[in-house]
């Protein structure tokens, strides 16, 4: 409990400073949601009201059965279920009443002992309502997301990022591994959202080298802020607001690699995403344009002036058609510019991954 306190008073006392050093125009009184499992247990409840909302909160999960699953390849009955363990987890102070409650039901029902929780009890119908009936994703729910090994703070307004996306900074280790100047370099992350591709670059690349981060929302600047002072890496990364490339004009030629994940949907298709995507991820983060291709365009052009000489670029895209697109526009019309192409399949075997060397 005091280590979940100091953290929360830690991070509230430092933030406008390290936020101060996003850019000019961030503003300093932004301040990102804490994490639910950060927050300190300011709350109680009785552990038969806890039980209540409980067993609520598993007869509304249990009214969804496969409708959501059946519509939009959305969470199903066993997905809801885990997602309220976790939230109780999350939410309860003392993980012993915890487990009464999920292994045990004996006296449970008229037990008056009061439960240290995080947020309120009406707070907590609140959000299993938000969850199952408005669809808003999970780790906005509890404000952070498990990502590789990191626990990254997140929330409306910031793209939850996919396992996926996690073999970037994989490809980054491999290259960096026999490259000293590579590993030695600036990099920059480009549409950072919450900081994690940068936060696990910068972890791989420590004291040698550094990282930019950019980001065009003030309020995925604010959350990559917080997630890079709890790992520490104020040092080694910088955050700058901005569209792209434009935050970066003082180091044209210099880099030594480019990552990104970004919007690589067609605009026609943002309806038919799962609702946690489509109707709450922001579609900032997700639109790419007629036909999903044209930041990865931009991407590329920039990287050909970015990139110093044997610098490297990882982006992803939608899949197979967009990789080969995207290598045919590198070959054909800024011939010249880089070389080595690879297409790298995900987790899945789908082609997600071009990565490639400036000449």
């Amino acid at each position: 409990m005091d280590y979940c306190f100091f953290f929360s008073i830690l991070f509230k006392h430092n933030l406008l400073a390290n936020i101060d050093k996003i850019s000019r125009s961030h503003s300093s009184s932004l301040k990102p949601q804490i994490p639910l499992f950060l927050r300190p247990p300011l709350h109680s409840a009785s552990v038969s009201d806890l039980q209540k909302w409980h067993d609520w909160a598993k007869n509304l999960a249990s009214s969804v059965g496969t409708t959501f699953l059946d519509s939009d390849n959305g969470p199903d009955l066993d997905l809801l279920c885990r997602e309220l363990k976790w939230l109780m987890e999350d939410a309860i102070e003392d993980h012993t009443v915890f487990s009464q409650m999920v292994f045990s039901q004996m006296g449970i029902e008229n037990n008056e002992t009061n439960v240290r929780l995080r947020t309120g009890i009406e707070e907590l119908y609140n959000l299993w309502k938000q969850r199952v009936e408005e669809r808003r994703p999970f780790q906005y729910l509890v404000g952070c997301e498990h990502w590789r090994d990191l626990v990254l703070s997140v929330q409306d307004g910031v793209l939850i990022l996919r396992p996926e996306t996690e073999l970037i900074v994989d490809l980054v280790a491999d290259v960096v591994s026999n490259n000293e100047g590579l590993r030695e370099g600036l990099w920059a992350d480009l549409g950072t959202g919450s900081g994690a591709l940068a936060i696990g670059i910068g972890r791989i690349l420590g004291s040698y080298g550094r990282v930019i981060a950019t980001d065009l929302s003030s309020v995925a600047l604010s959350v990559a802020a917080f997630n890079v002072q709890k790992y520490g890496l104020q040092d080694v990364i910088e955050l700058r607001q901005g569209s792209w490339f434009k935050p970066l004009k003082d180091v044209e030629g210099k880099l030594a690699g480019i990552v990104s994940n970004p919007p690589y949907i067609p605009s026609d298709s943002i309806p038919g995403l799962q609702a946690e995507v489509g109707r709450h991820e922001p579609r900032l983060a997700l639109d790419g344009g007629l036909n999903g291709m044209d930041d990865l365009l931009h991407l590329c052009n920039g990287a050909a002036l970015m990139l110093r000489p044997g610098g490297f670029f990882i982006f992803e895209t939608n899949g197979e058609k967009q990789c080969k697109c995207l290598a045919k526009y590198i070959e054909n019309d800024i011939r010249g510019s880089f070389h080595s192409l690879d297409i790298v399949s995900d987790f899945a075997g789908i082609q997600r991954f071009l990565t490639g060397f400036r000449q």
